[in-house]
């Protein structure tokens, strides 16, 4: 049984329950969560149950996590279980002892209550919330409340500009001390689109510094950093991205290895089941992670297509013109895009395959994916001229000769070296071809449907498994020309692909009278 002690190296009064701490294995995702057998006296004498909020403490580290309990001998009397999240957060060894209290009050909740009501959250809110979400005082409960108050635009320019500084606060900064610093983002929605792992080589190559830290998938096939991923390590600390920037004048890291802008990370854990993704939410997540990373120029791309992430051209406009007047009150000049979201870019949907359309376009090879390649040369010269380097209307041409001549596939090789070595991104072992059942034109390719394709194959954990399509807009086909290839690791993970595209055949639209 638990011994309860005096706390040491905690900010509690009271005494502490001790429990010996077992890591069980179980994934939990980002969400840390602590399991205990209900016969437990902590569970009785505390008042304990199912989803309580608990502080642990194993010596000066701490995490407040949510409770499971267990009706079973899957864990003795004086243990208790932890997940991996609450493991990795935590530390230490099976058997050490941990100490478990009530959790302190939270009283930034209060904001939140008020914002269901139609009261604005201040920048003091603002703070208080992003605190103790990063500090895991948070259940998901509760930043789901959060997250759904403030979503379908019910955040005005102020308060969406005090929660992106809010979430600056919270994090590490870089400062480069040099003008400009360059950034490109894409708001997302397009399968493919990897144009960061070319812009940045070339953006690089012409001298400006672009320090491009990466999201990993979030609900697409591959993030940026999971393609990376398969060509170099990007898990890289805020001193190795200053080393390789300094070095190389960019990098392609993921930002979250380090603390920079953390609490978006956790929000987005929350997001993304929920399907919520507000341009009030979108706006601070962008631009905190721009200006942690010491960003004072950044350009953000809005793909618009039926099945994009923006659908139509009024709500880009509105989107960027949020972005821009925000960007303006943290002192980043931001400029935004829009691109054609009506089909994926490139041909290969999840990591590898992405990887093999990038070093293609970087090395200049005749079969290289022409859509991808224009893409980056635009966002390219867009970015070189708001950086200085090009004239205005003369960017994408001098971005076109820095990939030509050679000059940005040397500097992506160099990124990768000093980031850890160059490697070559695995291919699957597992195929399988879908085939027009009729011959016509392409009308329609539903981007949401082939990355879930692509995910059912295994991506983004299996890194080479996904979607290569072989069609674009437009393309006319004959009866049994193929349309895509399932790529997988497993052929468990090849059949559940394989019976999705089947059954979903018009994610690929073919009209047979044109």
């Amino acid at each position: 049984m638990s011994d309860r002690l005096n706390p040491d190296q905690t900010p509690h009064n009271g005494p502490a329950h001790v429990l010996r701490m077992r890591r069980i294995g179980i994934d939990t995702y980002l969400e840390p969560v602590i399991y205990m057998r209900s016969e437990c006296h902590i569970c009785r004498s505390e008042g304990f149950e199912a989803h309580s909020r608990i502080e642990v403490w194993r010596g000066g580290q701490h995490i407040v996590a949510t409770l499971n309990v267990v009706h079973s001998p899957l864990l003795a009397l004086d243990e208790a279980g932890l997940s991996e999240a609450a493991w990795r957060a935590l530390g230490g060894v099976d058997g050490e002892q941990i100490k478990i209290f009530h959790p302190q009050p939270m009283h930034s909740f209060s904001y939140v209550r008020g914002k269901i009501f139609g009261k604005p959250i201040d920048a003091e809110g603002a703070n208080a919330i992003m605190r103790d979400i990063v500090d895991g005082r948070y259940s998901d409960m509760e930043m789901a409340a959060f997250i759904a108050t403030c979503a379908g635009n019910r955040m005005d320019t102020n308060e969406i500009t005090a929660f992106t500084r809010a979430m600056i606060n919270v994090g590490k900064r870089l400062e480069w001390g040099r003008h400009p610093v360059v950034d490109k983002h894409c708001v997302g929605g397009l399968p493919g689109n990897r144009t960061t792992l070319i812009v940045v080589p070339i953006v690089a190559a012409c001298g400006l510094t672009i320090p491009k830290t990466s999201s990993r998938a979030i609900t697409s096939p591959a993030g940026s950093a999971d393609t990376m991923e398969t060509l170099a390590p990007v898990t890289l600390d805020l001193a190795r991205i200053r080393r390789v920037v300094e070095q190389e004048s960019g990098c392609i890291a993921w930002g979250g290895a380090v603390s920079l802008s953390p609490a978006d990370d956790i929000l987005i854990r929350v997001e993304r089941p929920l399907g919520l993704d507000s341009d009030g939410q979108l706006v601070a997540s962008v631009l905190s992670k721009k200006a942690a990373a010491g960003s004072t120029h950044a350009l953000i791309d809005i793909p618009v297509g039926p099945t994009a992430k923006v659908r139509s051209e009024q709500a880009a406009q509105l989107l960027g013109a949020r972005l821009i007047e925000v960007g303006q009150a943290l002192g980043i000049q931001v400029q935004t895009i829009v691109t054609d979201g009506r089909q994926p870019i490139g041909r290969g949907i999840g990591p590898a395959l992405e990887a093999h359309d990038v070093l293609a376009v970087l090395q200049n090879l005749p079969d290289a994916p022409d859509d991808l390649r224009q893409r980056a040369l635009l966002l390219a010269g867009q970015v070189l001229e708001m950086g200085g380097k090009a004239q205005p209307g003369k960017g994408m041409a001098l971005a076109h000769t820095v990939l030509a001549s050679g000059a940005a596939w040397k500097k992506f090789q160099a990124i990768c070296d000093a980031q850890g070595g160059m490697r070559v991104p695995p291919r699957a072992a597992h195929q399988h071809v879908l085939t027009a059942a009729a011959g016509g034109r392409v009308v329609e390719i539903d981007n949401r449907r082939l990355a879930r394709a692509a995910k059912l194959a295994g991506a983004p954990r299996a890194p080479a498994a996904g979607v290569l399509l072989h069609v674009a807009l437009d393309t006319v086909v004959q009866k049994g020309q193929p349309l895509l290839t399932i790529h997988a690791e497993s052929p468990g993970e090849l059949a559940y692909a394989k019976t999705y595209v089947q059954a979903e055949q018009d994610m690929i639209l073919i009209d047979e009278d044109r």
